[in-house]
């Protein structure tokens, strides 16, 4: 039986309980079946997504825009050069005419402040497509992918190698906090996630009984034990160039390669990233275009996760 999520905002999966993002999955593996069977579906005739990006993308912004327009959709894509985003004019004066004029907007850019005032003002469902602290829909995509490999997402182990205090490995700790995967994050000490929220997906594993399992470490060999999959992203960030060399000579020990592939005693261990990759930095050639590499599942999943959310939040 579907649930009612119409006109909900997806701003960080911390909104969201494990029966609302299993409902998601759900649907996002319905629609990938229904672009394999060719099948047509008109879902978003008549409606309308402003996609307001501050930052430049090739996975979230093809995305969104062939996931709405295959459902007979119009997406609008507006970047900051396109309109007065917190430049000539109010956030919420902006918001307030994108929800007059659209069905929902997706953003993509830097301060929490500028997607939450969006979702307050405009009125209309509004999609984080990646922010300084979350990045939700890449979530869902990783996810659908651990499950199309391995069957199930209960207690599977996910090892998140590098950058643990950034946006995407905040999401996949709130993520695995909810449905029940054994999380852990590997970094030096300087780059672990924050204790506030920590504490916040150890206090959701107690409330919602998901069985999930937090791990903060610096010890790669023990992180990697048995992991199902090995997860990395880049390590010089947009806006973070200036500490480039800093960031290199810090993470280059977690650096995921062939001789860490194989710590974790498996053949089965499969490698994730969110990409874009810089080979040869977080992760070697050798490994993401090696059979253990899931990176371009992952990728297409995006867009099946991504139709999902506008599915459940606007039909």
């Amino acid at each position: 039986m579907g649930l009612n999520l119409k006109g909900k905002s997806f701003l960080t999966l911390l909104d969201f309980n494990p029966n609302e993002i299993r409902y998601l999955l759900n649907i996002a593996k319905q629609v990938k079946d229904e672009k394999r069977a060719r099948t047509i579906t008109r879902r978003f005739e008549g409606l309308s997504l402003a996609i307001v990006f501050e930052k430049r993308s090739t996975r979230t912004r093809t995305s969104f825009e062939t996931a709405f327009g295959e459902e007979g959709g119009y997406p609008v894509f507006l970047s900051s050069d396109d309109i007065h985003l917190g430049v000539k004019e109010d956030l919420e004066d902006t918001a307030r005419v994108l929800g007059r004029m659209f069905d929902a907007i997706a953003f993509r850019g830097f301060k929490e402040e500028t997607v939450n005032g969006l979702a307050e003002w405009s009125g209309i469902p509004v999609y984080n497509g990646l922010t300084d602290n979350y990045h939700p829909t890449q979530i869902l995509a990783d996810f659908m992918t651990i499950e199309e490999v391995f069957g199930s997402l209960n207690r599977k182990k996910l090892v998140y190698m590098g950058d643990a205090r950034n946006n995407v490995a905040n999401s996949l700790l709130i993520g695995s906090a909810k449905m029940g995967l054994h999380f852990v994050a590997c970094g030096p000490k300087s780059l672990w996630p924050e204790e506030d929220l920590v504490k916040k997906c150890n206090e959701i594993i107690a409330e919602f009984q998901t069985g999930a399992e937090i791990e903060i470490t610096d010890n790669i060999d023990k992180a990697v034990m048995d992991a199902d999959a090995i997860y990395t992203d880049v390590w010089v960030s947009m806006g973070e160039q200036v500490q480039k060399k800093e960031r290199l000579d810090l993470l280059s020990p977690y650096q995921v390669n062939t001789e860490l592939m194989k710590k974790t005693k498996r053949d089965d261990t499969i490698f994730l990233h969110c990409l874009p990759a810089v080979k040869g930095q977080e992760v070697t050639r050798e490994v993401i275009e090696g059979p253990k590499s899931f990176v371009f599942e992952e990728a297409e999943n995006r867009k099946h996760t991504i139709k999902a959310v506008m599915i459940a939040t606007l039909i």
